[in-house]
């Protein structure tokens, strides 16, 4: 016998949870169907363990540094077991709360893989879930009016770079390190490449990065990504862009050896391990796609504005569907397609208004155009740059490298982009956001009186570079 549900969400990842709760808040009767653990991969294999292992790193690099402070220490040493430790603490932490909001919001949790079913005894329509119990008992069977995949993604590898977890790791099996590798290469220079790279390097690796494009972070603004990659050189981290990897000469023995064509030639690297990072893949095979209309492309599946696929009944969001393979994206566009299935009529995301965060030293977060794109959309552009090292607060820190960056439109005034890297950034660019959600103009973020000594100070002082007013510079 089926039960049956308004709304069952297959994915307990960010994306469906919050999803989940959100829709409990809208009184429908809501189920989630989860093969693993609540919270999915970025709370257990992404976003919240690597930022745990980033923050010990932090306080490594600091500790040696310590003396420039005037704080004499002794003996700093790596303890890399108790950093796992805490890792899997603060994870514990955050899944018991997860756990938590499900049974406050009265949401029905299955432990268990969901597949779709076709039109059936059940239900004229596909939609049906059928959950294979991960206890091993008999499969339940739900019948929703409405259905949202949130089935999220898994590491991509090249073809012939096999992933075998000791010397070609993924991002989940590097999350997995029992000790830090003498040495290591990193394949793809995007976001989680360098996070690890940095991470890896402050803990005491050494560290090359191949990165096929002309520069690491290829997707930031070209200001960005060539200010990354000369303060992670200028951390000991060796990168080498323009470097196509050459699978077929891959040699797993005492370590790895790899070639890359570079600059005309086959150059070998060679290292302790491997890290393949050249992004992700939607998780779309056994969940009963084959059983609907739904129209996947290059591997997503495709849906409208308001997160429908061609069965109007069964939504996507996430990772599953491309774009922004953020947790917070995710997030946001559970909510909207709940609020949809309610007949909340909410607005579509506009996703140039998002943040996008790079957490590592330094870190880098940008939301909107970068100066390439808003060209290529035929805007005029004035631009203001502003400097860490001229804000006090920097110097306090001791962390006076990168700058904020904002681009406006020279005939609206409107802000287009702004792009940050240097200390704390990631916790700075949601004034920025705010910014372009309301369409303000540089006039009005330096009409802001930003409190002093504060790292935001640089946002007010590059918002008045614009249009060349500058106070300290």
């Amino acid at each position: 016998m089926a039960t049956e549900y308004d709304l069952v969400i297959i994915g307990g990842g960010t994306g469906g949870y919050v999803a989940a709760i959100r829709a409990s808040q809208l009184g429908l009767k809501t189920a989630l169907v989860e093969k693993g653990k609540l919270g999915g991969t970025c709370l257990h294999a992404g976003c919240i363990p690597s930022k745990v292992l980033l923050r010990s790193a932090e306080v490594y690099r600091i500790a040696k540094q310590s003396e420039e402070f005037g704080v004499i220490t002794s003996d700093v040493a790596l303890d890399f077991s108790k950093v796992q430790m805490r890792v899997d603490r603060v994870v514990n932490q955050l899944h018991r709360g997860v756990q938590h909001l499900m049974k406050q919001g009265k949401i029905d949790v299955y432990e268990g893989y969901g597949r779709i079913l076709g039109p059936s005894i059940f239900s004229p329509m596909p939609g049906t879930i059928s959950v294979e119990m991960s206890d091993g008992g008999e499969n339940e069977m739900l019948l929703p009016k409405n259905v949202i995949i949130a089935t999220g993604s898994r590491p991509r590898s090249l073809p012939g770079l096999e992933l075998d977890g000791v010397y070609v790791m993924s991002s989940d099996h590097a999350l997995q390190l029992q000790k830090v590798p003498k040495s290591i290469l990193i394949v793809g220079g995007g976001v989680i490449g360098i996070e690890w790279a940095s991470m890896l390097a402050d803990f005491g690796a050494e560290v090359t990065v191949l990165e096929y494009a002309d520069r690491v972070l290829p997707s930031e603004d070209a200001d960005i990504a060539k200010e990354m990659g000369r303060l992670l050189q200028k951390k000991g981290i060796r990168i080498v862009t323009n470097a196509k990897v050459l699978p077929e000469t891959l040699v797993k023995e005492n370590g790895v050896t790899i070639q890359a064509e570079h600059q005309g030639k086959r150059v070998e690297f060679a290292a302790e391990t491997m890290l393949v990072s050249v992004g992700r893949q939607a998780n779309i095979e056994g969940i009963g796609l084959e059983n609907t209309d739904i129209v996947l492309e290059n591997g997503y599946i495709q849906t409208n504005e308001y997160y429908q696929t061609k069965e109007s009944h069964i939504y996507a969001i996430g990772d599953v569907i491309g774009g922004l393979q953020l947790a917070h994206v995710a997030s946001h566009e559970g909510i909207l397609g709940v609020e949809h299935i309610a007949e909340q009529k909410p607005q579509p995301i506009d996703y140039s208004h998002v943040s996008r965060c790079v957490y590592s030293n330094p870190e880098a977060a940008s939301v909107g155009y970068t100066e390439q794109e808003a060209k290529e959309q035929g805007y005029e552009l004035k631009v203001g740059k502003f400097p860490f090292r001229a804000i006090g607060k920097a110097l306090v820190h001791g962390d006076t490298d990168g700058f904020v960056k904002i681009i406006a439109d020279e005939r609206t005034n409107d802000i287009l982009g702004v792009h940050m890297i240097g200390p704390h950034v990631t916790d700075m660019i949601s004034e920025a956001a705010l910014a372009r959600v309301l369409d303000a103009t540089p006039w009005e973020i330096g009409k802001t009186i930003h409190p002093h000594p504060s790292l935001s100070e640089a946002i007010g002082e590059a918002a008045l570079a614009v249009d060349g007013k500058a106070l300290h510079s």
